[in-house]
Order: structure tokens, then sequence, then C-alpha cells
């Protein structure tokens, strides 16, 4: 990943000696002008969302060379929606439609409520936009320092990007890096602040796009596993090959493919990473239990395909279709369920295996004693298979979303935790048991 702390030094160090190519000083300055006339635009969404102006400026400058009826997280007309990731943003009209468009790419990028904006975390956070490939190569990005002596020849390496994946170690960008700009536009605007740099034995804060960059490097390892292709390089960079990559897998899962990892996708990603659906491992167990009590009570019942029902890495998040799941579980059992009571007999007319209220419990029942067992009776097994599927259900729900938040403080006051699954199969189990001893018991009278 590309970690903040390995590269900080290096950023400042740059800094502290960048100096503007003199063949290139009046491209700067001119730049630096058009940003600065922008200014009062800019802090528009500054007021809102804490951004500096002057960062939203150098974004502006690189996505959409300051035309401002675009869109700053890819540069498309803001009247229309998106088509390129971020796919299917906007369309931002009226006329606070280039600040409400800039918002809106701003919090995609996880900028609004960071508080550190020090030369080395601004640096950083500019270089992300363009990707963090050209350390790497040993080759100092141009998106920062293009048009300064830190970038090409004679006095750096040059080396460029020509497209993904494709480096040309001759190649010269040409652009003005964005540092550059910004060294330019601090002498023409005296007013901009830019935090001092940490000492070098402390630890930089945590920031909103820390946590962000952490999200991402998860999906981008998740994508590489599951055979995306090009395979994506794992830095936690939040860039355009990323939610193109996003975009594909949600296509595939019949998501919106918006190109931003939400709380759907990722739950299609964690259940497209197992090989099984943890209710089919429910059911499966229910299935050998249900088996082996059978054999135990010489019941042979009547042969019924099993129809496990096989949880797809589809279009909704784990728990959105559980009572679908639970209906069509008790739907299979009642088959296997009534073919056992057809093989054991047809029960004496005037009697049924229900419970029947004040009648004498079996042994089975009998065993929780005659206030527990009346309570239970006829419900052991509903509980128990009810239980263990919501257990092994939620337990896949995703810690980072909203819902496993929420069970995160709830499971220790409810005991919803994978802890519990050995009591709900064996509820099953004596549920079954119950029932077999009632039908065996009825099978046993001789016929009115």
């Amino acid at each position: 990943m590309a970690s903040f702390k390995d590269y900080r030094d290096e950023y400042e160090r740059i800094w502290g000696s960048l100096q503007v190519r003199p063949e290139r000083a009046e491209a700067v300055r001119k730049v630096a002008q058009r940003l600065a006339a922008g200014k009062a635009r800019y802090q528009e969404v500054e007021t809102r969302v804490g951004v500096p102006w002057w960062f939203i400026g150098l974004c502006h400058y690189r996505e959409s060379s300051f035309n401002f009826d675009t869109y700053l997280g890819n540069g498309q007309p803001l009247d229309r929606r998106t088509t390129i990731v971020p796919k299917g943003r906007g369309p931002f009209t009226g006329p606070g439609a280039f600040t409400d468009g800039a918002i809106d790419a701003l919090r995609l990028e996880g900028l609004v409520g960071v508080s550190d904006w020090s030369v080395a975390r601004v640096l950083y956070r500019l270089e992300g936009f363009n990707g963090y490939g050209y350390h790497a190569k040993g080759v100092n990005s141009p998106y920062l320092w293009g048009g300064s002596t830190a970038y090409g020849p004679p006095n750096a390496r040059s080396g460029k990007f020509v497209r993904d994946h494709v480096f040309d170690p001759n190649a010269v960008d040409t652009q003005i890096g964005t540092a550059v700009i910004l060294k330019a536009l601090l002498e023409l605007d005296p007013s901009i602040e830019i935090a001092a740099p940490l000492t070098a034995d402390v630890d930089p804060p945590r920031q909103p796009d820390d946590e962000l960059a952490e999200s991402t490097l998860w999906i981008q390892q998740t994508l590489n596993r599951l055979g995306v292709t090009p395979r994506l390089v794992e830095d936690g960079r939040n860039g355009r090959r990323t939610m193109a990559a996003v975009a594909q897998f949600q296509a595939q899962r019949g998501l919106d493919d918006t190109g931003v990892a939400d709380v759907r996708t990722v739950a299609a990603l964690q259940e497209a990473l197992r090989p099984s659906a943890p209710d089919t491992e429910v059911l499966t167990r229910l299935d050998a239990l249900e088996r082996h009590v059978a054999v135990s009570a010489a019941v042979t019942p009547q042969a019924m395909p099993a129809q496990p029902m096989i949880l797809t890495p589809a279009t909704v998040a784990p728990s959105v279709d559980l009572a679908a799941r639970v209906e069509e579980l008790f739907h299979d059992l009642r088959r296997q369920i009534d073919g056992a009571r057809i093989a054991a007999g047809p029960p004496v007319p005037g009697t049924a295996p229900n419970p029947i209220p004040g009648a004498p419990l079996g042994q089975v029942n009998g065993a929780l004693g005659q206030t527990i067992g009346q309570l239970l009776d006829g419900k052991k097994s509903a509980l128990g298979i009810i239980g263990a599927v919501v257990t092994q259900i939620l337990a896949q729900v995703p810690p980072t979303t909203g819902l496993g938040q929420v069970l995160t403080q709830i499971t220790p006051a409810f005991g919803l935790s994978p802890y519990t699954m050995p009591i709900f199969l064996g509820l099953t189990a004596w549920g079954l048991l119950g029932k077999l001893e009632k039908w065996a018991s009825v099978a046993a009278k001789p016929a009115a």
C-alpha cells in the first residue's frame, strides 16, 4: 500500500529544494494566475467542506483545465450524468452546479473533514489523483514535479506512463505539475497558509482519507483474488482503474455499475470470495443431522430429493432476503418430514401428532420438565432452524456496514454469535426426536 509515512520525507525534501525550470517559468506563472482568478468559486466549496480553495483549484486544473462547466471528478459536463468513472454522478444544474459537483467529487475521495493540510499531505493527496506508480520506477511523478528540476533531464530522471501499465523511461511529460503551480501560487497570494510539517519522530494523525485507503486496499485485493483483468495495483488509491474494476464487478452482479463500492457492492464482494453460501452450510448440517436421527429411530423415510437453496453472489446484501430463504428452508424440511410420516404409516383416525394441551409428554419433551416441556412442545425445531440460519447469515454481515456496526453493539446482549450455532442445532435435533417419537407412537396404535 502507498503509505504516507513512507513518502513523507521525500515530499518534504523535494519541496524544500524545488526550482522551476527557466524555460517553463512563464507558462507556470500563467497557470497560477488562472487558478487565482477562480478563487471566489473555489472558496464557495471550501466554506462547505473545509477543503482549501487552492487545493480544489489544483485538482480542477488537472481534471478539466479550469472549465467550470465540468465535473471535478472526471471533467465531464455537469448538466449530464457522468458516463466514465465515477459513473452516474449528477446531473448538477443551476447556479451552484460546479459547487455541488465539486463537493460530490471530494466526498468520493474521502477529503471532506480532513484536518492535516501540511505540504507533505497535500502532495501525497495530489499525487494520489494520478496514482503512485512512479515511485516503483524510481522517477519523481510529473503529476507533481513536471516543469521543475525535480523531473526530467538533465537534473533528474525522465519517464512517463504512456498508457495503463505501460511505462516509457524515455518519454517526458510536458504538463506542468501541481506542486510547481502551488509554489508559484504562494508567490502570487501571500494569504495562502500551509501547515508546517511534523517533526520526523511524530507519527502523522490518521485522516478520513487514510480510512478510505484501507477500505480501498481491501477492495483491490479482493478484486485481484477474483481474477480482475488487468490486475490492480494494490496501493489503496481509489483511482480510475480501481473504479473501473469495481464497475465491471457491479455489472456482472446486476448492481448499478457506478464504480463506487457501496454497501451492496462490499456485501457482494464478500459473498463472491466464499465458494459456498453460509445458509447452504447450515442446510448441509441439518440434512446430516436429520438422517442420523431417522436411522436412530429405525424409521425409513420415503426417498425425497433434497433441494438445498444455494445463495449465489448476486444482487443483494447477505440479509436482505432472509425471510424468503427461511421460508424455502422450512418448505424443504417439511417435505422430508412428510416423507417420514408416510413411511411410518397413516395416523389413527381421530388422533394427530400435534401437541394437545395438557396431554402427557413423551420421554423427549418430558426430560425438560412438565412446564418447560409444554411451553416448547412443537416449537423446538422451528426455533432451532430459524436461530441457526439467522446466526450464520448475520455472522457474514460486513462489520464496516451500518448493519454490521449495529450488530457489533447488540451482539453481546443478544448472543448472536457463532457460539450459538451448536445450541440451535441441538435444539433442532431435540425437536426432530420429539416429532419422531410422536409419529412412532401414533403408528404403533391399532387402527380403530
